[in-house]
């Protein structure tokens, strides 16, 4: 089913299309007014929360041969989704060594942290703006990928 709008009655051509532009509404104008006002007084800083990742998962729950326990990980992150994703840099990357990709271009969608089963997100802190969105706390394991060069 489609959004379009026909106007003008039964004998004008449906284009498919509305007259509605892409942030003009009223609150995306609000938004951009509020970042540019806070730009200028300084205040650019971004609110985060801090969240704990914690391995949920049995240690001898077959998820973990793809993806091993990089244990318990706190990061600075707007959401407990993006707290996920944050994590990820904690873990190596193919691209950062002589190592070639399974299924896409980036090994950082197979991460542990992005497994649900693997581990649990728990909000500490919410609301602040001293912090820089990364990770807080936590170890690169430097041997989840073999490189191709021994």
């Amino acid at each position: 089913m489609s959004n379009a709008t026909q106007g003008g009655g039964v004998s004008h051509a449906n284009t498919g299309t509305t007259a509605t532009n892409f942030g003009g509404s009223v609150e995306s104008r609000a938004q951009r007014e509020d970042a540019a006002r806070l730009e200028a007084q300084g205040k650019a800083s971004e609110v985060l929360n801090v969240y704990r990742l914690e391995p949920t998962a049995a240690p001898s729950d077959p998820r973990w041969d793809n993806s091993p326990s990089m244990g318990v990980v706190t990061v600075a992150a707007r959401t407990a989704g993006d707290a996920r994703i944050v994590a990820t840099g904690l873990e190596l990357d193919f691209q950062e060594i002589d190592s070639a990709p399974a299924d896409d271009v980036t090994t950082r969608n197979a991460s542990a942290f992005r497994d649900e089963k693997l581990y649990t997100v728990i909000e500490l802190e919410n609301g602040r703006v001293d912090l820089t969105r990364g990770v807080v706390e936590g170890e690169t394991v430097v041997d989840l990928i073999k490189p191709t060069q021994l």
